[in-house]
């Protein structure tokens, strides 16, 4: 097994042989790694983008590193998800090693013992089943429609007080997930099949990355709340056993791009009080008369069927600490297509020095904010309560008479 380490936006020349190099060309878009040939014939220039975790290809296991401390980015991960408030950060405990993959597999580990030293949580799930005993209540209708005179089996329904259920699914799927990958330290897989065997008689289900379901948490199930919250983030961004040809896959990978600006969407949402309807993600709205073309702005504010803000959200490395005009003339189509008086873009801090451009014979005013998500809990929430202020005040600006 070859191990070659990575930092995001960071070049490194990489060793690998003809075999290597194809597995990691046919991967290149997975990991978002740009491959450039050096002098040596045998070395490689790998930069990495946004994409930050692991993944083992063949017998290359590559592993990017975040600019930020691994456990805030998983935190972050999270909050996007809507598992947390800002306010739990302080909470949020994680272990300090460097290696994303192991350092997240820890933190469900220590989850997963918290939530069950409490005993595993049951609940009620409604079944339909044929019986040869009455359980609940008859189904009539599927008696008489499947069974017409032949009395036994008995269609019902009833309510079976049982640990299979979401968060124990979850968390299973989680594990089995995790185990299915190759892990550095040999006691992960003892630890994950700790979790396995606790929740032996919970269904092992599979979730698409993209649909992951929700739970819903009270005073019964809130001690579940960390161990469903990185089940639910594993299960986000978990990629086990893709192929291309004969070369397969499997690892733990998040694109911070998307991360940040999920983000970034909630949050604001949170602290302005808004719901899903009325702060949408990517809502598209037509860009010319014809609506041949489209504008999807991460961030977009609605009173009724009106656009009143829009702005875009930007984990991105840049060259100089200036707004790269693309992404200026990307807000400038927003302000335009939606007739509102700006925008602004959200940076992540260390990307970008605030900045307010106000473009000439447009009338438009392009804000530029640099949000610092490293920082400690009071701090985020502060930012996060300023740019919430600055989106209100571009929001009243706006003109509301017009249908959008």
């Amino acid at each position: 097994m070859t191990q070659v380490d990575l930092q995001e936006f960071q070049p490194a020349d990489v060793e690998l042989t003809p075999a290597q190099l194809g597995a990691l060309h046919g991967h290149r878009g997975d990991l978002g790694i740009t491959i450039e040939p050096t002098d040596n014939e045998a070395t490689w220039r790998l930069t990495p983008g946004s994409i930050v975790g692991a993944l083992d290809i063949g017998d290359l296991s590559v592993t990017i590193q975040p600019k930020l401390d691994i456990g805030r980015v998983l935190f972050v991960a999270s909050y996007a998800l809507g598992e947390f408030k800002l306010r739990d950060l302080e909470h949020f405990h994680y272990p300090k090693e460097k290696e994303p993959l192991e350092t997240l597999l820890g933190m469900f580990v220590a989850a997963a013992q918290g939530a069950f030293s409490r005993g595993l949580l049951h609940g009620y799930r409604t079944e339909q089943e044929a019986l040869h005993t009455v359980r609940g209540r008859i189904r009539f209708t599927d008696q008489m429609r499947r069974r017409f005179s032949v009395p036994l089996p008995i269609e019902v329904r009833y309510d079976d007080f049982t640990e299979d259920i979401l968060p124990n699914r979850l968390v299973k799927a989680a594990a089995h997930a995790l185990g299915a990958m190759r892990l550095r330290n040999p006691d992960s897989g003892r630890k994950l099949g700790w979790i396995r065997a606790t929740l032996d008689n919970v269904g092992l289900h599979t979730y698409s990355p993209g649909a992951v379901p929700e739970v819903t948490f009270d005073r019964l199930n809130e001690h579940y709340r960390e161990v469903v919250a990185l089940s639910r983030l594993i299960l986000r961004h978990v990629t086990v056993e893709t192929g291309r040809g004969p070369v397969r896959a499997s690892g733990f990978l998040m694109d911070m791009n998307r991360v940040f600006e999920e983000f970034v969407r909630r949050a604001l949402r949170e602290v302005l009080h808004l719901t899903e309807r009325e702060f949408p993600a990517n809502r598209r709205r037509p860009f010319d008369d014809k609506d041949e073309i489209g504008v999807k702005p991460d961030l977009s504010l609605w009173k009724g069927g009106t656009c009143v803000f829009a702005g875009d959200a930007k984990y991105k490395r840049i060259k100089y600490q200036h707004a790269p005009n693309a992404d200026l003339y990307q807000l400038l189509a927003y302000a335009t297509a939606l007739d509102l008086p700006g925008g602004i873009l959200v940076y992540a801090k260390g990307e970008r020095d605030p900045a307010v451009h106000r473009v000439r014979n447009a009338g438009k005013r392009l804000e530029v904010f640099a949000l610092d998500v490293a920082g400690e809990p009071a701090a985020i929430l502060e930012q996060i309560s300023e740019l919430a202020d600055r989106v209100g005040a571009m929001a009243s600006n706006a003109p509301v008479a017009h249908a959008a």
